[in-house]
């Protein structure tokens, strides 16, 4: 179903033919018959393995680290702790006062004292990985242990131990973004007033592929080469060099392909930049993998969130106010670009979401505990504060006797653009439409008559909803408004020609399983007129690319894209600037066709093929006015100067509670999602089916625990539950098409939406399931056990 302002896909002139269509995925071939290159794939001459010795405490001050058996260890060619490698640390800093925000320096390896367990202490380089790991057990490291801080509870009480010196209260942020006059006013005279606490488990990522770097010297160019699988390469060579104290030419970063990231990567790790130390001094490439227990344990986590929020309705069921207090548990240091506000910032300043909210107070805190650093995470802070909307909402309509869709359909924006009290513009999006395409769906196929069916057995079946929005395309002004020293927003791009008229193109952006190599191409052959295959992308890659923020906050095709679709319209200009010359005609009269220009008006599929102006531009030169220089190539850029642009969806699930086991089993997974001009729609949907993988996996598996000591209880898959193919149901998918009209592509970012609004959508049905009981459930992920007591009827905790 498409907004009927759409652009037109197919004009007529044979140009414009791949935006919109499910073409194969170009990486596949590559990827599925084992012929992709990742990092560990990378085999050096004298390649050496590194590994590292981490802490085994969750707080203590270091007495002593003794590397001396480490070097007798057979294999071992080095080991270096934080003195011998004299780095500097990784700092992450907000523009804000002291009293907002605190930042905390993330030393490369632990110097005096150390936060999580995990933390890296130093570095073992040997011949392989196995000497490697021998080189651990022979470390010999004395910590004088302090108390551990291993919740939001323990940082925010009174005397607590502080993780940070300099952060009172073990508070890194503490924001008041909004605070609308009157507010406590609104709750007095308010018919109805509901109130969620809510708190969401600590997850790991989990992309397939680990991290890893492979890191060496390269005398010729006399550059630090460092392959690594981030999302954000500019990034890695920016703190890389800084740490190293290199000019930042002097080092190259490289992605190959990468398994994975969402959000993970997206962040600048200890690791990578201390095995680019180690290949350094040692002039040798030196490679880093981290296995499966490291990054469960040791890595960058997300989600552990507090919520406390009331609202107020009038007696109809609309929101008159929403009250909210914001705690995220950020770990041990703040991550590079982001810092510690990410998430509390994210949270407090988008939590009205898709809803008129007139009134509204928000408080976002940030704490730091004695645990693994967090980053962003597939969503960041919005699956959690749409589950709070939502429940908000449940509770109001049973409260007011109203139907959970039709109290959500009183309250959706509908009119746009629409500037809400969080000072956010939301641009056109499908808002009501989706809401109610998704209940009809679910209507359509019965599933209201087999939950009444279902409950005259003595089974529990339910429905849940969730409605949300996701902004997407964040420009430098959005990331600016968060008073970030790094401010990330624009991307550039360069596309260039060559003399068999095939194209290739840059870009700032950096795939991690999006499909950029497909959807990029589609955008730049349907600018310019050209088959596929003749379009190749290249991105992660430092020297050949000119700067790029990566890709996270599903920003690559509604910025990437933007720059790639204006550079090679820019280049198409070229092509018929030349034609035009060598016509003696205005380039006005020339246009683009499929595979070359030609006169506009004229039949001819192209007067002038891509190749014939390819041979001018390059090897007959001399033929070009003095106005146009030779070669053929274009580099644009892109920002949004305004809020970005926002994707919506609305979902729905079926649930079936087990009584003997508490099991839950989801039954259907409706989606209706509008995300734009969908370049490619199989795309698209694979981001919605993986994206909902990873919410479900939140809302009723996964979870890091810490013991009272800050040890981590959750470092295999032993422990770490994982949903299997058999857990993550068949999902319905339905388009809505609202194209965004201030980008060059229409598109607006499908990355997250799914795991945004899984998590709520599944607890809302698990609650419609349980009321028979007296239980209502506001915490994810939501267990067996939890399932059961609440069918028994036991108190649930």
């Amino acid at each position: 179903m498409t907004h009927p302002d759409a652009p037109k896909t197919h004009p007529a002139d044979g140009k414009g033919q791949l935006t919109g269509r499910s073409v194969a995925r170009r990486e596949d071939p590559r990827l599925l018959s084992g012929r992709g290159r990742f990092v560990d794939d990378i085999a050096l001459p004298g390649m050496l393995h590194a590994q590292f010795v981490r802490s085994t405490v969750a707080h203590g001050e270091i007495a002593s680290v003794d590397l001396t058996a480490v070097r007798d260890v057979p294999g071992v060619v080095a080991a270096f702790t934080a003195d011998d490698l004299e780095l500097t640390d990784i700092t992450a800093e907000l523009g804000r006062p002291r009293s907002e925000f605190v930042p905390t320096a993330m030393p490369v390896l632990a110097r005096d004292r150390v936060r999580y367990v995990g933390e890296p202490v130093a570095i073992v380089v040997a011949r392989d990985a196995y000497a490697a790991e021998d080189g651990l057990e022979a470390a010999k490291v004395r910590y004088t242990t302090l108390p551990p801080v291993t919740s939001e509870n323990e940082a925010l009480a009174p005397g607590a131990p502080l993780v940070h010196e300099e952060a009172a209260r073990n508070t890194l942020v503490d924001v008041s973004l909004f605070a609308t006059e009157g507010i406590d006013e609104v709750f007095g005279a308010a018919s109805c007033v509901v109130h969620v606490e809510s708190r969401t488990g600590r997850q790991n990522a989990l992309p397939l592929e680990t991290r890893g770097a492979v890191a060496h010297w390269d005398d010729r160019e006399e550059q630090l080469v460092l392959n690594t699988c981030t999302q954000v390469p500019h990034q890695v060579r920016t703190v890389a060099s800084r740490c190293l104290r290199l000019d930042e030419r002097a080092v190259r970063v490289v992605v190959p392909d990468m398994g994975g990231g969402f959000g993970q990567k997206c962040v600048v790790g200890r690791e990578e930049i201390a095995a680019a130390a180690a290949a350094l001094r040692l002039r040798r490439p030196v490679k880093w993998i981290e296995d499966r227990k490291d990054a469960l344990s040791a890595s960058f986590l997300a989600r552990e969130q507090h919520y406390d929020v009331r609202a107020a309705f009038d007696a109809d069921g609309h929101i008159l106010g929403l009250d909210a207090d914001v705690v995220c548990d950020m770990g041990a240091y703040s991550c590079y670009p982001f810092t510690a506000g990410i998430e509390p910032l994210m949270a407090s300043a988008e939590m009205p979401g898709v809803y008129k909210v007139p009134a509204y107070r928000v408080r976002g805190r940030a704490v730091t505990t004695n645990k693994a650093p967090t980053a962003p995470y597939r969503g960041v802070s919005r699956p959690q504060y749409v589950m709070v909307m939502e429940r908000l909402f449940e509770r109001a309509a049973r409260e007011l006797g109203l139907d959970a869709v039709e109290i959500r359909r009183r309250n959706v924006i509908t009119e746009f653009p629409y500037t809400g009290v969080n000072n956010i513009t939301y641009d056109p999006g499908s808002y009501l439409e989706s809401l109610d395409l998704c209940e009809r769906l679910v209507k359509d196929e019965g599933w209201y008559e087999k939950q009444a069916a279902a409950a005259a057995e003595g089974r529990y079946l339910g429905i849940g909803y969730s409605c949300f929005s996701e902004r997407t395309g964040y420009g430098s002004t959005a990331f600016a408004q968060r008073k970030m020293q790094v401010v990330p927003g624009f991307d550039i791009s360069e596309v260039r020609m060559d003399t068999s008229g095939a194209v290739t193109v840059t870009s700032g952006t950096m795939s991690h399983g999006q499909s950029h190599e497909t959807t990029f191409a589609q955008i730049v052959a349907d600018e310019l007129g050209l088959e596929l295959g003749k379009v190749k992308l290249h991105q992660g890659d430092t020297d050949r690319v000119t700067y790029g923020y990566g890709t996270f906050a599903s920003r690559s095709v509604t910025i990437g894209g933007s720059a790639v679709r204006i550079a090679a319209a820019k280049l198409g200009e070229k092509l018929c600037r030349i034609a035009a010359a060598l016509w003696e005609t205005d380039p006005g009269e020339v246009e683009l066709t499929r595979g070359g220009v030609r006169r506009k008006g004229g039949s001819d599929p192209a007067s002038l093929t891509y190749e014939e102006l390819a041979d001018i531009a390059y090897l007959r030169a001399h033929l070009l006015p003095r106005d146009i220089e030779p070669g053929l190539s274009a580099t644009a850029t892109f920002d949004v100067f305004n809020d970005g642009t926002f994707s919506n969806a609305t979902h729905a699930v079926v649930v079936e509670l087990h009584q003997g086991t508490g099991q839950v089993e989801i039954l259907r997974y409706v989606c209706v999602e509008d995300c734009g001009v969908a370049i490619n729609p199989q795309v698209v949907e694979g981001q919605c089916r993986g994206g909902i993988a990873q919410g479900i996996a939140g809302a009723l598996f996964e979870q890091v625990t810490y013991d009272a000591q800050g040890e981590p209880s959750a470092t295999s898959f032993m422990d770490y539950k994982v949903p299997t193919a058999h857990e993550i149901p068949d999902v319905l998918i339905h388009h809505l098409e609202t194209p965004c009209t201030f980008n060059e592509t229409g598109a607006k970012g499908a990355g997250e939406g799914g795991t945004i609004g899984a998590p709520a959508a599944v607890l809302n049905a698990v609650n419609d399931a349980l009321r028979p009981t007296a239980v209502e459930l506001d915490h994810t992920p939501i267990t067996p056990e939890t399932v059961h007591r609440a069918l028994n009827l036991e108190p649930s905790t």
